[in-house]
């Protein structure tokens, strides 16, 4: 399970995703799988009773203990530190509660965060997203793996934009949706995006730049060797090699503090006469080649033609 663990360091596996999305399933789930059968005790730390209890013949068989906090300012630093004493375990699990911001967590100092998994319940994913998105927004952040169960009877259309919105706010996690039979292959979704992918030129209007941008990140081989064409603001820095600039927009993925510049390297011959924060009109070939901001190869962008543009005021959203 993700990083190789440092014997000095407590190891938490954090399971996040709003009241009845199935997590305690999951986690039942993952105890019985044979990745997790390792040495010593196990402490589970369930921070909301959901539906669905714990088998107590299951947390025997696997060793583990589980402790119920249901009071988040119970959740200190030296109260972990005290159950780690009285337990003893070699990792925690944490099912966490939805409803407290994760981006509060505090957790001893010798203990870390190794694998973060966000459970959503595709059939009331719409609901959270419009009342709970500031609560959404930390939980999805640094997850490794976001899985979307009950996703039965849900349009095409609809999973695909889903999808595009947990990429929007989780930038590097694997994603999976489900239905009763199992993992949906994405291959096998209808797109419904709003420009044309196959024209001679994909033309991108400026209220279309997300979904673009999201889409070209999740997958860039089917933009690889297309041309595009958007309107964008530039950013410099003295880090980038030369003949190089970044054409993005400013994008609210989650909330107000959520704001973040969503752009891909670009090739110019003339970057050099571009100042950061001016407005262009790009045309651009995609590519894909291994970037170190990606940890792995990525779209870049190899410019035909970059000019002087309007400046766009709207702000991208999801």
């Amino acid at each position: 399970m993700g990083n190789e663990i440092d014997d000095n360091v407590m190891p938490v596996f954090l399971i996040n995703g709003f009241l009845e999305a199935g997590k305690t399933q999951f986690l039942e789930f993952t105890m019985n799988q044979e990745y997790f059968q390792a040495e010593g005790k196990t402490l589970l730390i369930v921070c909301e009773e959901g539906d669905t209890e714990y088998d107590e013949k299951n947390l025997k068989k696997n060793r583990t203990a589980v402790v119920y906090v249901d009071d988040y300012s119970k959740l200190t630093p030296e109260y972990l530190n005290e159950l780690e004493v009285i337990y003893q375990p070699e990792r925690v699990l944490m099912e966490w509660n939805g409803m407290w911001n994760q981006d509060e967590l505090k957790i001893p100092k010798d203990w870390a965060v190794y694998q973060q998994i966000t459970i959503i319940d595709g059939s009331t994913f719409e609901l959270y997203l419009q009342n709970m998105k500031p609560l959404l927004g930390p939980m999805l952040r640094s997850s490794e793996l976001v899985i979307m169960n009950r996703c039965d009877g849900i349009p095409d259309e609809k999973l695909t934009s889903y999808r595009r919105t947990i990429r929007a706010m989780s930038r590097d996690s694997e994603i999976v949706l489900e239905d009763k039979d199992g993992e949906i292959e994405q291959a096998t979704l209808e797109e419904d995006l709003p420009y044309d992918i196959n024209a001679e030129v994909i033309r991108i209007k400026p209220e279309h730049y997300g979904i673009w941008y999201i889409d070209c990140m999740d997958q860039p081989e089917r933009y690889q060797g297309k041309t595009v064409e958007f309107t964008a603001m530039v950013l410099k820095s003295p880090k980038f090699p030369k003949g190089h600039f970044v054409p993005g927009r400013m994008a609210m993925t989650c909330c107000e503090a959520d704001m973040t510049f969503l752009g891909f390297m670009c090739r110019w011959k003339d970057a050099e006469q571009y100042r950061t924060r001016q407005w262009v009109k790009v045309r651009a070939r995609v590519g894909i080649e291994y970037q170190k901001d990606y940890h792995g190869e990525g779209p870049v962008l190899y410019g035909e033609y970059v000019e002087p543009a309007e400046e766009i005021k709207d702000i991208v959203q999801f």
